[in-house]
């Protein structure tokens, strides 16, 4: 699972990124700061049931804290988006080429309002970042249906139940399965040959195609500043049917890199950490700040939140734990829950030993799930939190 981090410049994109990454991409207060993509691994956090059997796990990818265990996912922070991206204007076509490698995005936007969509800085409460909403839609809209123009005239001599795979031809490239396109022409039921859509329907079927193929919610950065509760106020009444996450990335870039001196404890995605010792004053004050303004307020700083939304909420993932020894939950090598697979909402044991290896999938036999002690069939469908062991030939 790949998720792109995108928005207009200068509206926090790299900070939010570097707070998920540790990664140090490249932050500041102009436009353009970000001109290729930036690839880091995030983690997701899920309840780890290593407390559920008593054992102490021991993860070969990602990691536990204090009974989380952080799932690795791929995270892009890509070029900032302006006004006519999709014309070529700014780094439109690098950007919106990058977003298509990602299952999910999150739209990343200033919600003080001190950005506008061209990433100058106008001072804070200057700019309605409604604006920034809309634009980045219509970009992206106008540019999926860009690319499905060219395929238009092959659909002249096309049966309607026969399009959808000439349009999956069409824009293979931009990672959208030929099962999405005719979700979206059954969606629309025109009652028309798609070969005689007027530019509102082929703009509308665009955006049905964006929906399902790059979901997208909004981190509505800078939250702890004044004028953003307002902003976002009337983000939530504007867009009713968008999920708006209240954000500090630059709150949760402070604390992860404090965790990690080992100045503080701090499990991400928590509402509270703890000192581990004497720091300077100043440093003291600041970490005091995020407690109060923004930990107390909002219960955590809202990026691991949103991380979770897309994954779990938004692309409908579960977190299953494959095993090779039933009785220790542990791989060959003795590692306890050894890894921590996501795994599309309602796969199967099959689909589970397949994603473990291809040899495997192809060998199967059976599952257990370690939890129950029951024998599983291939189309048992899994839930999340599952111990799974796979039997194979």
């Amino acid at each position: 699972m790949e998720i792109g981090i995108v928005g207009a410049p200068n509206s926090g994109k790299s900070t939010f990124f570097n707070a998920l990454t540790l990664c140090n991409a490249e932050t500041g207060n102009r436009p353009f700061v970000t001109i290729k993509p930036n690839q880091g691994v995030a983690y997701v956090k899920v309840k780890c049931p290593h407390s559920e059997i008593g054992q102490k796990c021991s993860p070969v990818h990602g990691y536990c804290k204090n009974g989380w265990r952080f799932v690795p996912i791929k995270v892009w922070d890509v070029a900032g988006l302006v006004p006519d991206a999709w014309q070529g204007k700014g780094l439109g076509n690098q950007f919106l080429n990058d977003i298509m490698v990602a299952d999910g995005l999150i739209h990343v936007l200033d919600a003080s309002g001190s950005t506008d969509t061209h990433g100058n800085v106008v001072g804070v409460g200057k700019f309605n970042p409604e604006e920034t909403v809309i634009f980045l839609k219509k970009e992206m809209q106008y540019w999926i249906k860009g690319i499905i123009d060219r395929a238009w005239p092959n659909l002249r001599h096309v049966k309607n139940e026969l399009a959808a795979s000439v349009l999956a031809k069409q824009i293979s490239g931009l990672g959208i399965s030929e099962d999405y396109i005719k979700k979206c022409l059954i969606e629309i039921n025109s009652g028309q040959r798609i070969c005689d859509w007027n530019e509102e329907l082929k703009l509308e079927f665009a955006e049905l195609l964006r929906q399902k193929s790059k979901p997208m919610i909004i981190a509505a950065n800078k939250a702890d500043i004044k004028e953003s509760e307002e902003n976002i106020r009337k983000l939530k009444e504007k867009f009713p049917d968008e999920t708006i996450m209240p954000v500090s990335a630059e709150a949760e870039l402070a604390l992860r890199k404090a965790s990690e001196q080992g100045i503080i404890e701090y499990v991400p995605g928590e509402s509270e950490f703890k000192i581990l010792k004497e720091i300077p004053e100043k440093q003291k004050a600041a970490l005091e700040f995020i407690r109060e303004n923004i930990l107390k307020r909002f219960g955590g700083t809202g990026v691991q939140q949103v991380l979770n939304k897309v994954a779990f909420d938004v692309l409908g993932m579960i977190v299953v734990f494959p095993v090779e020894d039933q009785a220790k939950l542990s791989d060959s090598k003795g590692n306890v829950l050894p890894d921590a697979m996501l795994l599309k909402k309602g796969s199967t044991a099959i689909e589970l030993a397949y994603k473990v290896h291809t040899s495997i999938g192809n060998s199967f036999v059976a599952a257990i799930n370690c939890k129950t002690g029951q024998k599983i069939g291939k189309d048992t469908e899994l839930k999340s939190g599952d111990i799974v062991k796979i039997i194979a030939r």
